[in-house]
């Protein structure tokens, strides 16, 4: 694969392997993702991963990013690291921090979205934010698991704001549906911007950025591991800025 793993770590010790995920890989394989994978990236580096875990597909995988997600990634190189990296983010001992850039102006400068989240009624890929106003039935199918993200304004553009979140829980795509659901979408994210679907000049992708993670890693140390914005996101903002310097 046109990737180099051993480029992108970010930290290793016995136990762990943390990564700098870049965007456009895809964490384990599914069903539209076969190989290509940072799995495949991740045996060819550490072949005795191999059976750590819980799912022979997702080998020492502890938590994920999505495909167009960059940032770090922490995965388990042996049974007992995972299983105590499992319960930090299960017990949300894990602290996690996000970089996003929002479509339009938020009117606060750090708040919280307390959305309990489901799969898509319509459309099950999908996850949505349950409404108070309709009747869950009517918005999602399957099971409701609950989800709390927090924000904080960072810098503010005319079309875009940019943000610092923290998730407390860990929800697939809870970040991506949690601003959609306020109308505020991650820029560029095909999936969830919809009538609000606004793309930077010569960004590809939703700007969406793991920036760090802290726990306590199996030797009983905490750490907090970065990753710095990645060149795409960067010199979005740099546009975006000269801009603005422009029109002041």
């Amino acid at each position: 694969m046109n990737f180099s793993l051993a480029k992108n770590i970010v930290y290793e010790d016995r136990d762990v392997v943390v990564i700098n995920k870049p965007a456009g890989i895809v964490v384990h394989p599914d069903a539209t993702h076969k190989n290509e994978t940072m799995v495949d990236a991740l045996l060819e580096l550490h072949p005795e991963i191999k059976t750590v875990g819980d799912d022979p597909t997702r080998p020492g995988i502890v938590h994920r990013l999505d495909k167009d997600t960059s940032g770090v990634l922490i995965v388990a190189k042996n049974q007992a690291a995972f299983d105590h990296l499992k319960k930090e983010f299960q017990e949300r001992r894990a602290i996690k921090n996000y970089i996003t850039l929002a479509v339009g102006s938020l009117k606060q400068t750090q708040g919280e979205i307390n959305l309990p989240i489901g799969r898509g009624y319509k459309t099950p890929t999908q996850r949505v934010a349950i409404q108070a106003h309709l009747p869950a039935g009517r918005q999602v199918r399957g099971q409701i698991r609950e989800a709390l993200t927090y924000y904080k304004v960072l810098e503010r553009f005319p079309e875009f704001t940019l943000m610092q979140i923290t998730p407390k829980t860990g929800r697939t795509h809870q970040i991506r549906t949690h601003l959609k659901a306020i109308g505020h979408p991650v820029a560029c994210d095909k999936l969830y911007g919809g009538k609000l679907f606004i793309c930077p000049m010569g960004l590809t992708r939703q700007f969406l950025h793991a920036a760090s993670l802290e726990l306590t890693l199996p030797s009983g140390s905490r750490i907090k591991l970065e990753a710095d914005l990645p060149d795409d996101l960067m010199n979005t903002l740099m546009t975006l800025r000269t801009r603005l310097a422009g029109k002041s």
